[in-house]
């Protein structure tokens, strides 16, 4: 499969660990995989390049995932594009309540049901 074939999946997640994980499994079924570490390089990958999904932690170092992720689904460009919040602070449904993501993740995660959500929403945007 080509780059250009591949669906392109961006994660925002600041912990090391957990996005070397995410961008493993991700390589693995073929996704074309982008990690940012912050909301700064996430919003300069944005400005480049549009992806067919989000994976968006709630905490990060310089934002507020749940205020990302109501940016997103309010902008006309970007409001199509599937969004799974993540969070280790199992307090999903406050974020439910916040923000309009497509779904939603307690972290630690059950790697096959991860990537059946990824692989589900990556496929809704042609």
């Amino acid at each position: 499969m080509e780059t250009a074939d591949k669906k392109c999946v961006y994660v925002l997640e600041d912990n090391a660990n957990i996005a070397d994980i995410i961008e493993f499994l991700l390589v693995e079924e073929l996704y074309e995989v982008k990690v940012c570490k912050n909301a700064k390089s996430f919003w300069e990958q944005m400005r480049l390049h549009i992806p067919d999904m989000i994976v968006l932690d709630v905490i990060l170092p310089d934002a507020n995932g749940i205020d990302i992720c109501t940016i997103l689904k309010k902008d006309v460009r970007t409001h199509h594009i599937p969004v799974m919040m993540m969070s280790g602070n199992n307090h999903l449904n406050k974020v439910k309540s916040k923000c309009d993501a497509d779904s939603y993740i307690n972290k630690p995660f059950d790697l096959n049901d991860f990537i059946g959500r990824v692989d589900y929403y990556s496929r809704l945007i042609n």
